[in-house]
């Protein structure tokens, strides 16, 4: 069946499953780090393609282009067999796990978008509407009984490329899971493998490896029970549902993107460094002046304060926080292999006061505190995790303005190459969700960040001049 809608036709739906006939029944436990993100709204990313002329016509694309992504796609669901199942919560089961049945597959959506325009228009880092990228995003099915994990939608845009959207539930990937997935997929479809894969993309799924001593899971389970009768007061699931409680997207919202090039993140390192004894103790929290920053400190300390700058009113007395993830593979004691699939991040609220974000030296002073709070998971990686989100939402209904991360400059999105080149374009689409800051590395020059944002076009303008003006400082 054919759809059409503005500028965009789409030609088919259907569900690719596992290559290998001999796909067997199997079942994935959830950890305590998937259960954090069990009714969390999934994350939505876009790979613009574009493709030389006499690849990007339709003839060439629908019958050489189109078939390797659709045939490398079905060869690297053997290695990722939970991406093609769902996650399920039978009445005999004390937590939800993740099935695949033979013959279950991942949604594909193939969709042409005849508006020449629209491509262009994408890969700008200049002001947009953000609902465009909407289209180019499938949906993601969820309810009480059952959630998928995972829907793609290869987008074609005739005489220009073509786009990749997944949307995949964060209970079953983090950023680097789902990343090392379209690494794999664009892996098997440029080199037509249909059964290796490099060792580095190889999903290692043994979850002996998350421990889980102080009865994490129950408690994450708990709290999700909470906070849905605290949200709907007539659900009636007992806390069972996997529905995703998914925030809608923000209205008049415009999503741009900046780049912060390793010039301009050392000088934002050395001038938080410099201010460090005037603004604060020569000690944080116990530990002693750092001799420098990473990267991921410096970018969300000044990304965030632009936004807090950016947003504050007076008036209203604004007040700010910030949260974001830390990779835990490496920090486990032992560390787990770099592979494991699954999620292995907790989220973290930096322990800043509520107007640090907007004072004369909020940058040093946010700096300081990321700084703390990273150092600090050295001592208690999983210390309060379970409570995060609640914590998180209490302060957005006590009127604070939460800003999250999403995305990391260490995941080489920029890297996947399905054979046509690399993307020239890759977009977080789901940052539109809530006041989100989406990361991922430079495309023109190494040791930078590129940051993509969704606000309103009132906010943007102030935070362009804020952000620019912020760099042209000494």
């Amino acid at each position: 069946m054919t759809l059409a809608y503005d500028s965009m036709e789409i030609y088919e739906q259907c569900f690719i499953s596992p290559s290998s006939a001999s796909a067997t029944h199997f079942s994935l436990p959830l950890t305590f780090f998937d259960l954090i993100w069990l009714r969390f709204h999934p994350v939505e990313r876009i790979f613009f393609y574009p493709l030389p002329l006499p690849h990007s016509n339709p003839s060439f694309f629908f019958h050489k282009v189109l078939p390797n992504l659709k045939t490398s796609l079905s060869s690297t669901l053997q290695h990722f067999p939970p991406l093609a199942g769902k996650i399920i919560w039978p009445s005999h089961s004390g937590k939800p796990f993740i099935q695949f049945n033979p013959g279950d597959g991942v949604l594909l959506v193939l969709a042409q978008c005849n508006d020449d325009a629209k491509f262009n228009h994408s890969l700008d880092n200049s002001p947009r509407d953000a609902s465009e990228s909407r289209s180019l995003v499938p949906h993601l099915e969820s309810s009480d009984s059952h959630a998928s994990v995972m829907s793609l939608q290869i987008t074609f845009f005739p005489n220009k490329g073509f786009s990749i959207g997944i949307n995949s539930h964060h209970a079953v990937l983090d950023g680097k899971s789902s990343t090392m997935f379209i690494k794999a997929w664009a892996y098997a479809c440029k080199s037509c493998e249909d059964e290796s894969l490099n060792p580095e993309l190889e999903p290692l799924f043994d979850r002996d490896l998350i421990k889980d001593p102080t009865g994490l899971e129950t408690a994450i389970i708990n709290t999700w029970a909470k906070m849905a009768s605290q949200i709907d007061p007539s659900d009636t699931s007992n806390g069972r549902s996997l529905k995703i409680m998914s925030l809608p997207t923000q209205e008049n919202l415009v999503r741009a993107t900046f780049d912060l090039k390793r010039g301009d993140l050392e000088k934002i390192k050395k001038r938080v460094l410099s201010k460090w004894e005037l603004v604060g103790e020569e000690t944080v929290s116990g530990f002693s002046k750092p001799t420098t920053l990473s990267t991921f400190v410096a970018c969300c300390a000044y990304v965030s304060v632009c936004i807090a700058k950016a947003t504050h009113e007076a008036k209203n007395g604004d007040k700010f926080c910030l949260a974001f993830t830390a990779d835990c593979r490496a920090r486990l004691e032992p560390p787990i292999p770099e592979n494991y699939f699954g999620n292995c991040v907790a989220s973290h609220i930096v322990d800043t006061e509520p107007h640090d974000f907007i004072k004369e030296d909020g940058m040093v002073v946010v700096a300081m505190r990321i700084w703390s709070k990273t150092k600090m998971l050295e001592k208690g990686l999983t210390e309060g995790i379970d409570t995060v989100i609640p914590r998180f939402a209490a302060m957005l209904r006590k009127g604070f303005k939460g800003i999250g991360v999403s995305g990391s400059n260490r995941f080489g999105v920029y890297e996947t190459d399905f054979g046509w080149g690399k993307p020239a374009k890759v977009e977080i689409t789901s940052i539109d969700r809530g006041l989100t800051i989406g990361l991922a590395e430079t495309k023109e020059e190494k040791g930078g960040v590129e940051v993509g944002l969704a606000l309103n076009k009132h906010v943007m303008d102030l935070f362009q001049e804020i952000f620019y003006e912020g760099l042209c400082m000494d």
